[in-house]
């Protein structure tokens, strides 16, 4: 049963617990606010990565990446991008994105917070990791992995930590 690994909101630095966190995974999907190209290169090193720029990226990583990425990881239909909203609170280009592709998972970033929620009206999991970064108003640190197996997806595990607070 395939492995993905979730993460978002990085802002250029990587937890250090993401190499053990993500090594058996299939894939890592990176949901934008990468922060810098070194994030994605060292992500790329231990699987594939999928990933879209945030908004705070800057040019060299959006030359990497797209606002999003539209795919099938098996039976389901993946719809990965930053700024999406929440369900009940989508972003009006979200919401018709949504609306038109009929997702059955949204993975998301933007807000710093974790959250994994059923939308019955669009019949989709929302899936925001968190922030894996240090940098934003943030409590914890986390990053996800689930398992994907035909239309199924279970499994789900969250790595968290405390921020490290800045002066």
């Amino acid at each position: 049963m395939p492995l993905i690994g979730v993460l978002s909101d990085t802002h250029g630095v990587l937890p250090e617990a993401y190499k053990t966190f993500f090594e058996g995974c299939d894939e890592i999907w990176h949901a934008g606010d990468v922060g810098d190209i070194a994030v994605l290169e060292k992500l790329s090193g231990i699987k594939p990565v999928k990933a879209v720029y945030g908004n705070i990226d800057g040019q060299k990583i959006r030359q990497f990446t797209s606002p999003y990425l539209f795919f099938n990881y098996g039976e389901v239909k993946v719809l990965l991008r930053h700024i999406v909203g929440r369900p009940g609170s989508y972003i009006p280009d979200a919401r018709k994105q949504i609306s038109i592709l009929k997702p059955d998972l949204v993975v998301c970033g933007h807000s710093h917070i974790l959250l994994v929620k059923y939308d019955e009206k669009n019949n989709l999991l929302h899936v925001n990791p968190g922030a894996a970064g240090n940098s934003g108003f943030h409590k914890m640190i986390t990053m996800l992995r689930f398992r994907i197996e035909g239309r199924s997806i279970s499994n789900m595990e969250i790595w968290e930590k405390p921020r490290m607070k800045t002066i």
